[in-house]
């Protein structure tokens, strides 16, 4: 067994139907570029039904179709909030307590320290956070149940040095499941990172499950000026980009057939 094994996006997620949300952050093989993305799915309409939308710090999900919005709690949140030098990742409002925390000068570990599992029985879905630092390094946690019943929280912290070429994966599942579906286990996932973010982005988008995938989000830092780069794919939406000439991924036959079916819905 290799443990310091590292693979690509594609093999981490070829095959897993719901590997639920996702935070992926590292370095360039170069050394010189950070990276961060951030993806949701959905099996439902109601988690299908959103889009990322940019903001002057980061990004915030919103509903495609306001109508077939039922219960917004868990979905409508800022998933990506940018605090002095650094990025803040989550899959969950917890974005705003780690900001709020770092504004006063605490740490994000006493911020994520304050929170726990979403409130999803059975599946007490977990949170997972990143924060990535100007200089390239970066942190991961994730916060789950410590039993089936949802009775108490376990609580992780991962930090990781600024290694090129190197990212970690972590997601809120392990795969698909009925009735229950099964919580991330062990650490974050060793990935390799492309040099390029169309490269990135593409491979991300592309290998996660047609049918369930619903938003990507994702940004390159210069970590020597810190400007920056970002791309967002929505499922229900055109590519948004401030790089130079992305390229629009097609739908699939079988997402043009979901977009047409929700689309029903509204009327």
């Amino acid at each position: 067994m290799n443990v310091y094994e590292i693979k690509s996006m594609a093999e981490r997620l070829s095959g897993n139907t719901y590997p639920g949300r996702g935070i992926v952050l590292g370095v360039t093989p170069d050394g010189k570029t950070a990276v961060a993305a951030y993806f949701i799915m959905g099996r439902s309409v109601n988690s299908r039904n959103r889009v990322f939308v940019q903001e002057p710090d980061g990004i915030r999900t919103e509903a495609f179709d306001p109508s077939l919005m039922k219960d917004p709690h868990l979905i409508i949140y800022h998933p990506v909030r940018e605090a002095g030098q650094g990025l803040i990742v989550t899959n969950g409002d917890q974005t705003d307590t780690v900001w709020e925390y770092l504004s006063k000068g605490e740490s994000w570990e006493a911020a994520l320290r304050t929170r726990q599992f979403e409130d999803d029985g059975p599946n007490w879905t977990p949170r997972i956070s990143g924060l990535q630092a100007g200089d390239g390094s970066y942190k991961l946690s994730i916060l789950k149940s410590a039993d089936p019943d949802g009775t108490a929280c376990a609580r992780f912290f991962y930090e990781y040095p600024a290694v090129p070429g190197l990212g970690h994966f972590l997601h809120t599942y392990v795969c698909d499941g009925n009735p229950v579906i099964p919580t991330f286990q062990g650490e974050p996932e060793r990935v390799s990172t492309p040099a390029d973010i169309d490269d990135f982005t593409r491979e991300l988008w592309e290998n996660l499950n047609p049918d369930n995938k619903v938003s990507l989000f994702a940004r390159v830092i210069d970590l020597d000026s810190g400007e920056t780069g970002d791309m967002i794919f929505n499922k229900y939406d055109a590519v948004n980009s401030d790089l130079d000439d992305p390229e629009e991924p097609e739908l699939l036959p079988e997402e043009l057939e979901l977009l047409a079916k929700l689309d029903a819905e509204a009327e």
